[in-house]
């Protein structure tokens, strides 16, 4: 049953809409919570006032998460909006150590810089920021690099460099210092 696909089935008493007829009259701005929880986080943030409500939905909106609804279900996000949501979470304190596997996989460009964006923020809060990552302007913009391999799985585990990303150039047996003296 894990490989087949999910039957959803319309509930008869409310359509869909996930809430009974006294909840749904219920109006705020001539919304009702329905029409409220398909607002894009975007328009959430243009729709309410209160900045208990704004501040964190503007959040969302800075870690690229504004397209999404607010009443998406967790389990339709992709794993990289879970981490940019995690990511959410943290960008007000301070401290802490983050550590992220490829956190910019399957980001376009513009979203990976706006990553990168973030990122440094946290670093500029005083956290530490851990990357596992194979993107070149990610790596390149990083503080320290420290490069394993000389392959993946069991051809590699060995450091092959450590040090500034601009050191990482002259590494001679370095396959990621190869890509990124063609990337810069």
């Amino acid at each position: 049953m894990a490989f087949a696909d999910p039957v959803t089935i319309l509930c008869e008493e409310c359509r869909g809409a996930r809430y009974n007829p006294t909840a749904l009259s219920y109006r705020y701005q001539d919304k009702n919570i329905q029409e409220v929880l398909d607002m894009t986080v975007s328009d959430a943030v243009e729709f309410f006032t209160q900045p208990k409500i704004v501040d964190p939905l503007r959040v969302l909106c800075q870690v690229g998460l504004g397209y999404m609804t607010l009443g998406q279900p967790t389990s339709t996000l992709s794993g990289g909006e879970v981490q940019r949501l995690k990511l959410a979470s943290e960008l007000h304190k301070q401290g802490n150590v983050y550590v992220l596997d490829e956190p910019s996989t399957g980001l376009h460009s513009r979203d990976a810089a706006h990553l990168l964006t973030l990122l440094r923020q946290l670093v500029a809060q005083g956290n530490t920021v851990i990357i596992v990552e194979h993107r070149m302007e990610l790596i390149a913009s990083a503080d320290w690099v420290i490069d394993m391999g000389p392959e993946g799985g069991s051809k590699g585990g060995q450091v092959l460099f450590a040090g500034v990303p601009a050191d990482l150039l002259n590494c001679p047996n370095s396959e990621t210092g190869r890509y990124m003296r063609g990337f810069l």
